[in-house]
């Protein structure tokens, strides 16, 4: 098994720490984002680890140049999304995959849970997301993205903007499990979009995960959600990191 983290954005709501490192070095109780997220998949086995970077990669790279880790670089990080950076590193797609975003945080029982689904392809689910939105902000809603499940645990919609709490299921967390099988169909599915459709309201460059993630249900099968009860966090703003990780 193998894992890409997705490190390229600039984070910019997280100025002005971010001012001199990629998000994914700022510091969360007193270790940066990265190195809590390389133990845990250390932890869970995984050694075989990519990171795609893009703004302020060379801080990144010396910062980890103890660590054996394969990196991609997304140069055009500017004007793109989580994607793009994902399908820099196709070449290194052979084996099953994890795909992480850079700016969580979560346990090895989350990540372990995640491993352990024998789906083709999945995603971990917060089912407990509310308790954690609403210490981050005051309105959940007008952030949250709708999640809804069918009987049998497939997420059918997600990503979309909620009208009510009934469309909220779960929170979508950033943390996917691709089977090895899966993996060429996927990249060629990528391949054949149009350059000049708009995507949920973005180009092709700009689209969203859960659009992408949307479009593989449409068109090419259903995705599992990995159900979990809190045990991550997001860091995205300068307020996150006064929240506590909620487990369950």
């Amino acid at each position: 098994m193998k894992a890409i983290i997705l490190a390229a954005g600039a984070g910019t709501r997280l100025r002005p720490l971010t001012n001199d490192r990629p998000k994914c070095m700022v510091e969360y109780q007193g270790k940066s984002i990265i190195s809590t997220i390389l133990e845990t998949m250390h932890s869970c086995g995984i050694k075989d680890i990519a990171i795609v970077g893009g703004y302020k990669i060379d801080v990144l790279k010396e910062y980890l140049k103890d660590q054996t880790i394969v990196f991609f670089e997304n140069k055009a990080y500017a004007t793109t999304n989580m994607v793009s950076t994902f399908f820099c590193a196709k070449e290194w797609m052979d084996d099953d995959l994890i795909i992480s975003y850079a700016d969580i945080i979560y346990t090895d029982s989350v990540l372990q849970k995640v491993i352990s689904e024998s789906s083709p392809l999945s995603t971990s689910v917060d089912l407990a997301w509310l308790k954690l939105w609403e210490h981050r902000m005051d309105d959940p809603l007008s952030d949250a993205e709708t999640m809804k499940l069918d009987d049998i645990g497939n997420i059918m919609e997600l990503g979309k903007k909620p009208r009510s709490y009934d469309e909220i299921q779960g929170q979508y967390m950033g943390l996917i499990k691709i089977k090895k099988e899966l993996l060429d169909e996927i990249i060629e599915f990528y391949a054949s979009l149009s350059r000049d459709a708009i995507y949920d309201g973005k180009t092709f460059d700009q689209m969203y995960m859960t659009s992408f993630l949307q479009m593989i249900i449409d068109h090419i099968m259903p995705i599992k959600a990995v159900l979990v009860r809190g045990g991550w966090i997001e860091i995205d703003c300068i307020q996150d990191m006064e929240s506590e990780m909620f487990v369950a």
